[in-house]
């Protein structure tokens, strides 16, 4: 007998999923932290519901077709450990949509959350007071463009350049910044960091760069596997980009601007190498001390590039 003559309603989906997922032994992380938050966001996105409430739908009756779709992901995420972004073709940030396959990383930066808070044009301490103050924007290392994306929509005046060495993000990027009619906003450049925006200067640098230490690459889990692995890459101890972005950024930023970076957990390593810097370490809702702000005063901004190389480590 096929599970779908016993399973009738989202309710009995997501239990479903979630007793699959546990016997699976599954790696969650692209989005969902759990197995009962992954089932929901699968069996929700799978019926083309809003995501972010299960309640409402919970006893709603599923059609023989939906059943049968619903139950084959299921299985799918189980038997092929892709990540569900993967499996669906879409995923979200903060309630925005985003198109996700295997030619970028899932979108799920600690980022997403912090530019949409209070840091930026909240009441109180802010990063940025006026949000409309930033008429330059800059992501790095883009992927799928959805921080660009986010950037655009938070800074109203700004323009928005995304960079991504990799051409096959970069299409994806595309078909995302025009889902969100941002081509008048947001330009996707194909290169290796700062290497083709000479003598640009931004009022902002958003970067998520490849931080994954060597360590950790050799046992990431399958799920991350089906990932671009340049887009974890970061070197024997995960910082290289994030030491070529420390050392570049002060020729592109505006002395009243700032970078916000993620960078995993080589907090303590970056500060023993940099301690001239006075990072500001910025805690989210599933992380502390993996995200760091430098004002572009901090950092030197319109310095030559060097100057931070040659400085004290």
């Amino acid at each position: 007998m096929a599970v779908t003559d016993d399973l009738k309603t989202v309710r009995d989906y997501v239990r479903h999923a979630v007793s699959r997922f546990n016997a699976a032994g599954l790696a969650f992380g692209h989005g969902t932290t759990t197995a009962l938050d992954e089932a929901a966001f699968m069996v929700l996105e799978a019926l083309r519901l809003p995501v972010d409430d299960l309640s409402p739908w919970l006893d709603a009756r599923l059609t023989r077709e939906e059943r049968e779709h619903v139950a084959a992901l299921i299985e799918a995420r189980c038997t092929t450990r892709k990540p569900a972004a993967y499996l669906l073709g879409r995923t979200y940030i903060r309630g925005v949509p985003f198109k996700s396959d295997e030619r970028a990383i899932v979108p799920r930066s600690f980022i997403g959350e912090l530019l949409a808070g209070e840091l930026f044009g909240g009441e109180g301490f802010a990063l940025v007071d006026d949000v409309e103050s930033v008429g330059r924007a800059l992501d790095l290392c883009t992927g799928s463009g959805c921080l660009a994306i986010l950037a655009a929509m938070i800074f109203p005046h700004a323009q928005v350049d995304a960079v991504d060495i990799s051409p096959k993000a970069l299409s994806l990027a595309r078909e995302n910044v025009a889902e969100h009619a941002m081509e008048d906003r947001v330009s996707l450049i194909e290169g290796d960091l700062f290497g083709p925006l000479q003598g640009r200067l931004y009022d902002l640098i958003i970067t998520n760069p490849p931080y994954v230490d060597a360590e950790a690459m050799a046992s990431l889990p399958q799920e991350y596997r089906h990932e671009p692995t340049l887009a974890f890459d970061g070197g024997p101890d995960g910082l290289d980009i994030v030491r070529r972005i420390l050392t570049e950024a002060p020729a592109h930023l505006t002395a009243r601007g700032g970078i916000i970076c993620e960078i995993g957990t080589g907090k303590e390593v970056l500060e023993a190498e940099f301690p001239h810097l006075p990072f500001l370490w910025l805690d989210t809702e599933d992380s502390e001390g993996e995200v760091f702000w430098l004002s572009g005063r901090d950092i030197g901004a319109g310095k030559d590039p060097r100057v931070i190389s040659r400085m004290p480590r």
